[in-house]
């Protein structure tokens, strides 16, 4: 079973289109050997929902053709390839429909499911590793999970577009699974509307606090990534990843529709040792380019001279 479909139910966990109690069926889905790698959807999606649900779709082996955002990560990342220690994927579907309000709302929920979740798949498995990856509002869910773990229960995590404030990231990083687990911060200037829709709509945890792509933590276990940076490119380039150019001017699910990407996430969640966070510290560009900066030109902020003086060597 290379795939396990998984809700947040009224009561914990659940598999997808039943009620039955998830032990049993996860028990038999941990026998497969490899990493665990749970995928988290963001807004708009809901189970069962008939144009949005998200086991048809992003989070499907076989997701709707018809929709060009439904790029399948369970397959992107190696999941149902039949290969020797494939590893176990979890699409984990969560309620983020309705208004933006609402579904970060939910999203603190889901968080308390997901906590479940990982708790259980360490008791059943307690030496496997344990990858998440999400985008947009999942990352809300998955740092709202670390904070409720105990150290080592998380490896490492992927966030994409982060739907979320420095503040809740940096208080999920100070939780004792926080402090042990990795987490990279994935951004583009392309989603630079979204973040700023994000921050006029949803009040901030703490007054003049912005969204992860310009105020996640740094710490030695953290990791920001601007992916449209040419800097970043050509570390990515040399490291044997090709990237394809960027195409939209603004676009919330380019961290993951690029063409190329996903060789680096499966990398960094299935081959850990290879990409080190430091490493990769060392290379990339400090910090991200601020936002507005593939659409606005940036100010020449030089003054002018009077005449007959010359600028300082």
């Amino acid at each position: 079973m290379p795939l396990l479909q998984i809700n947040a139910g009224p009561d914990g966990p659940v598999v997808n289109r039943t009620q039955r109690p998830l032990g049993p069926t996860l028990q038999k889905a941990l026998q497969t050997p490899g990493p665990i790698i749970i995928m988290l959807h963001g807004y708009k999606f809901a189970p069962g929902h008939h144009r949005g649900c998200p086991h048809r779709h992003i989070l499907s082996l076989r997701p709707n053709p018809q929709c060009w955002k439904a790029l399948s990560w369970p397959r992107a990342l190696g999941f149902g390839a039949g290969k020797a220690q494939e590893g176990l994927g979890i699409a984990f579907g969560w309620s983020a429909r309705g208004t933006i309000w609402q579904a970060y709302a939910r999203a603190a929920s889901a968080a308390g499911q997901l906590a479940r979740l990982i708790t259980q798949i360490r008791r059943a498995a307690p030496g496997r590793a344990v990858h998440l990856m999400a985008h947009s509002l999942g990352a809300r869910v998955a740092l709202g999970a670390m904070r409720q773990l105990p150290g080592g229960s998380i490896d490492r995590v992927i966030l994409l577009n982060a739907a979320e404030y420095g503040a809740y990231a940096r208080d999920a990083l100070e939780s004792e699974a926080g402090r042990a687990a990795e987490v990279i911060n994935v951004t583009s200037r392309e989603n630079d509307l979204f973040d700023f829709l994000l921050e006029r709509l949803i009040a901030p945890p703490e007054p003049g606090d912005r969204t992860m792509a310009h105020a996640m933590p740094q710490r030695p276990n953290t990791l920001t990534i601007q992916l449209d940076h040419p800097g970043t490119l050509d570390v990515l380039t040399r490291a044997g990843f090709a990237i394809a150019p960027r195409t939209f001017r603004f676009c919330h699910w380019s961290t993951y529709l690029r063409p190329g990407l996903f060789d680096v996430y499966r990398t960094l969640l299935r081959n850990p040792e290879t990409l080190p966070l430091a490493q990769l510290r060392a290379a990339l560009p400090e910090t991200p380019e601020p936002r507005w900066s593939r659409v606005l030109p940036v100010p020449d902020l030089r003054l002018a001279l009077p005449t007959g003086q010359r600028a300082a060597s």
